[in-house]
């Protein structure tokens, strides 16, 4: 696929309304520079910026980004604590960013895992940009799919142990209003970066019947031209949802 930073008139009209990124290749890129992980994360965070600037423009209406898995919890302290900074320090930074382009922040996952003072930054910028009405930027945060589902499993399981609900009676629409994204629309679309075939726990009920895209550009190397091609590839789907 060529880069270009034009989306065709077909993709236009088939932009998804949903997006979900599973942002790999931080440390590779990194390494290939002969330098620390840290500065993979560093220059990840252009990334993350272009994507979220360039989603906001074209009409996105939901945009996640797996920015820190539970199973991200086992790194070195040190690596951790950098990444809590830079966390911490984009949450701050970005309010303005994010307010110009209209874009509401949202966070998922176990949240309460996170050094209070980035769960406190976290809080302030979401309030910030509550009145937004734009993108919306789920960033997905210590966050894990079967951990995600176990929650949900577990509160509809103390629900009809209160009598509140009959097992009976639990659909697919019930167990998907208790998990962390029950006022969002499943993503139309997965990009997955740095080449790697596997969902990493992400978002395992909502992708479903999302369309896959793996491109081998390394997170920090994705930007417009390479979500173009994203965005390119998806309209060339045709989406049958087990039909035909």
């Amino acid at each position: 696929m060529s880069e270009s930073t034009k989306l065709s008139e077909s993709a236009k009209a088939a932009l998804p309304a949903h997006i979900a990124i599973v942002m790999d290749g931080n440390g590779r890129w990194a390494k290939a520079r002969s330098l620390p992980r840290v500065e993979g994360h560093r220059n990840g965070v252009e990334s993350v910026r272009n994507i979220v600037r360039t989603a906001g423009e074209i009409g996105i209406k939901y945009l996640t980004l797996y920015a820190f898995s539970v199973e991200n919890w086992n790194r070195p302290k040190e690596e951790l604590d950098t990444l809590m900074k830079y966390l911490a320090r984009f949450l701050k930074n970005e309010i303005g960013e994010l307010n110009r382009g209209n874009v509401k922040l949202e966070a998922i996952g176990q949240i309460w895992r996170l050094p209070e003072a980035v769960q406190e930054q976290l809080a302030k910028s979401k309030a910030a940009t509550a009145r937004n009405n734009g993108l919306t930027l789920i960033l997905a945060l210590s966050y894990g799919g079967r951990a995600e589902i176990v929650e949900a499993v577990r509160e509809l399981a103390a629900k009809a142990k209160r009598g509140e609900i009959d097992p009976a009676e639990i659909t697919e629409q019930c167990v998907a209003q208790h998990l962390y994204t029950s006022h969002i629309p499943d993503p139309d679309l997965l990009i997955r970066t740095s080449g790697e075939l596997r969902i990493s726990n992400f978002l395992l009920w909502q992708i479903s019947y999302a369309e896959f895209v793996v491109t081998p550009t390394l997170w920090p190397d994705f930007r417009k031209a390479q979500f173009f091609e994203a965005l390119e590839e998806y309209a060339r789907r045709h989406r049958r949802f087990g039909g035909l």
